[in-house]
């Protein structure tokens, strides 16, 4: 499971119809589904399989119910491996039953949603397994793929990952092209403590250790130390110690968190969670015996 408390609940599906929708729509186009309209008739009822083809921690087994049941609202499941549980290869997730041809129309939508999700949360249970030793979190960015932001950090926590912002507007980053544009790191914080409320905290980030103590000198609650070496890291985190909670981010990937984590930092930042995370292969196969017209 993702944390000792279990796997984390899925969005509500509210949130995601529209992107859904969105799928589908692009999958049907302006006719349809014309090969399973032309072959299957619409009383046709059948049971199909949802299968991992690679081993991997799963996520979005809801989301792709969901959209078996966009199609048809009587779409029935039996799911056998939940979100936030891991897969063996050749694995039986869970078993759709209902109308053929919305299990046929949506197959590829689903399996594309599914496979991106578990890749993510694959991917990030592999790397909070490197650095299970140390004290690190992992968390994940906004490098996400456009639309699916909501459902990849779903992804990342069902993986034991964590979040950071979903967007622009819960928390304040001021980066390194804020600070270029404000003139330095004292008057970006300046400003935007001017600008915001009480309760936003302040993260800021950094490049060196000068400006690291120009920024914990300010009272900021957070700092990004950017694609610092390990060794400047850990003068970064020492430096900071009590200070401020630290976040490093830059170029971190499976082979380097480890090292990362090693300088005693708090955060992980990884982009490469949901810009680069392999899919997971899985696929959906019918069962002949329990296809009736």
């Amino acid at each position: 499971m993702s944390d000792q408390f279990g796997p984390p609940a899925p969005p509500l599906p509210l949130l995601y119809e529209k992107l859904i929708r969105r799928t589908l729509i692009e999958d049907l186009g302006r006719a349809g589904d014309l090969t399973t309209d032309a072959i299957v008739p619409p009383e046709a009822k059948a049971a199909a399989t949802l299968v991992a083809r690679a081993p991997g921690r799963i996520a979005g087994v809801q989301v792709a119910l969901d959209v078996f049941r966009l199609l048809d609202p009587g779409i029935a499941a039996e799911i056998r491996i939940p979100d936030g549980a891991d897969a063996g290869p050749a694995a039986e997730i869970g078993i759709f039953r209902g109308s053929a041809r919305a299990l046929l129309t949506g197959e590829r939508t689903a399996l594309n949603l599914l496979g991106r999700l578990s890749g993510i949360a694959t991917a990030t249970r592999g790397i909070v397994a490197a650095v299970a030793p140390y004290s690190a979190k992992v968390v994940c960015t906004r490098k996400t793929t456009p639309g699916l932001r909501l459902l990849e950090k779903y992804a990342v926590r069902a993986g034991g990952g964590f979040n950071h912002r979903f967007g622009l507007d819960d928390a304040v980053l001021i980066k390194d092209n804020h600070r270029v544009v404000a003139g330095s790191v004292t008057e970006a914080v300046k400003r935007v403590r001017r600008h915001v409320g009480h309760t936003l905290k302040v993260e800021v980030e950094v490049d060196t250790l000068v400006q690291l103590e120009e920024a914990l000198a300010l009272g900021i609650d957070a700092v990004l130390l950017d694609n610092m070496s390990v060794d400047t890291l850990r003068q970064a985190v020492q430096m900071a110690r009590g200070r401020a909670v630290t976040e490093a981010s830059g170029g971190i990937t499976p082979t380097t968190a480890a090292a990362v984590a090693s300088t005693g930092v708090d955060l992980l930042s990884v982009g490469w969670l949901t810009h680069s995370a392999p899919a997971l292969d899985v696929a959906l196969d019918f069962h002949p015996q329990h296809t009736a017209r």
